[in-house]
């Protein structure tokens, strides 16, 4: 499997499946992640319309 880090966009070949810091290339990156969003610097653009989610939750 391959994947590319979202934090560092560091890309890693042959890594397999139960990676655990996947899909980041370290503990680091993911911590990084995790602060970004505890910091708000992440969001999400528009509210989410309830009228457009099926039954599971999911946007149709």
């Amino acid at each position: 499997m391959r994947i590319e880090c979202p934090t560092c966009q560091t890309v890693l070949e042959d890594v397999p499946p139960d990676f655990p810091t996947r899909p980041f290339c370290s503990g680091r990156c993911k911590l990084i992640d995790l602060g970004n969003w505890l910091d708000e610097r992440y969001r999400v653009s528009t509210p989410v319309n309830p009228e457009l989610m099926d039954e599971e939750g999911l946007l149709n």
